[in-house]
């Protein structure tokens, strides 16, 4: 039995019992000969489900607490690689590209930057635009504010309590905040969802990389992951899932496809 643990975000899970990662994952339990269960979690608890330990981060450093029973196999729920989360999981080979962006609803003033082809002015020149503004953030994800220093930036940070999906909402519907940072996947989505009710002002982030998550122990199921991977991206299988469920992916990111 492979024991999937994913949250419902984006096109990664998408709650309807489908999703990038559902579809990958179910085709790895076919290549290891072995029934295939997803176990759906939160962005609090997916790592603890994993490894079995809770934990703490403090200044980029992880220590951990009480143990408790682990109850997956496998995390893939478009994760993205982030240094304190490398100190208690390992990670496949990159699996998707990704980038956070600085968004706002598409009546407010403030204006798209003209990318300059050099992603550090990129990003300053986003930061710039958002001093003085409530940006939303979602600590502990790749979408905590701290990891981009929006704060000395001149934001305000707000903290989001809800679920990512939530996130665009709550700024455009909702007015939580006036602006907020996303990842790639689910702007993706939500400009298809939510067409011209959003501008996407630029990166506040360089190229990041998704990945599938293992325990620090199961060296074994991430090498046999790593093996179908490659094969299963090789005969173009995994094309088709990307454009299935992020078509116009690969001219985002020309240079991880490549």
């Amino acid at each position: 039995m492979l024991r999937h643990l994913g949250v419902p975000y984006a096109n990664f899970i998408t709650g309807r019992g489908d999703g990038l990662d559902v579809e990958l994952m179910e085709r790895f339990a076919e290549y290891l000969g072995v029934n295939y269960k997803f176990i759906e979690t939160t962005w609090e608890n997916a790592i603890v489900d994993l490894i079995g330990n809770r934990f703490t981060v403090e200044e980029g450093q992880v220590r951990l607490l009480a143990s408790q029973p682990a109850k997956g196999d496998i995390l893939a729920s478009g994760l993205t690689v982030l240094p304190w989360r490398e100190q208690i999981v390992d990670y496949s080979v990159p699996t998707f590209p990704t980038q956070v962006w600085f968004l706002v609803p598409a009546d407010s003033p403030v204006q798209p930057i003209r990318p300059s082809g050099k992603i550090e002015k990129d990003i300053a020149l986003v930061k710039r635009s958002m001093a003085g503004l409530t940006v939303l953030v979602k600590g502990g994800t790749c979408l905590d504010g701290t990891l981009y220093h929006l704060a000395e930036a001149g934001a305000e940070v707000v903290e989001f309590p809800g679920l990512l999906n939530e996130m665009i909402p709550a700024v455009i519907f909702h007015k939580h905040a006036q602006s907020l940072i996303l990842d790639v996947p689910d702007v993706l989505v939500a400009l298809r969802k939510w067409p011209e009710q959003i501008k996407v002002i630029g990166p506040v982030s360089r190229e990041q990389e998704m990945a599938v998550a293992f325990r620090k122990s199961d060296k074994e199921l991430r090498k046999n992951f790593n093996l179908f991977f490659q094969r299963f991206n090789e005969s173009g299988a995994y094309g088709e899932l990307l454009r299935k469920y992020y078509p116009g992916l690969t001219y985002c990111f020309p240079r991880f496809f490549k």
